[in-house]
């Protein structure tokens, strides 16, 4: 298991700028694909962002493709979400995840992820 804690949510204005952080505890940060994902109220945790292992593949949701750019620093253990041009619809508790599996490259599915943080919340305002 991988142990995992977001940071740098906040509140935001519509337009504005944020960058979500997560640090993880073990040694296998560098083999394990990390995701974002969010969860707004009264709706389903959805996907938002995922870096492959050694950083050299992203993918992001439609929703956020242009504004959002995942990172990683494997020598930090660290996975980065710089969100850009926010949207009101954008407002939900974000969560770092880690794949359950080594070297994963799946369709990131919520049910891939084994290990999550408790959250960070993002609201934007209109």
């Amino acid at each position: 298991q991988v142990q995992l804690v977001e940071s740098g949510g906040g509140l935001v204005q519509a337009g504005g700028s944020l960058r979500l952080s997560c640090v993880a505890s073990g040694r296998t940060f560098s083999r394990l694909t990390m995701g974002w994902f969010r969860q707004a109220p009264g709706k389903e945790r959805e996907f938002v962002a995922a870096i492959r292992w050694s950083g050299s593949f992203t993918y992001h949701a439609d929703s956020v493709k242009g504004r959002f750019t995942i990172s990683r620093d494997n020598a930090k253990n660290m996975v980065y979400l710089q969100m850009n041009s926010l949207k009101p619809e954008d407002t939900a508790v974000y969560y770092c995840a880690a794949a359950k599996q080594e070297y994963y490259s799946g369709t990131y599915s919520h049910d891939d992820f084994g290990s999550w943080g408790q959250g960070t919340q993002v609201t934007v305002s209109s």
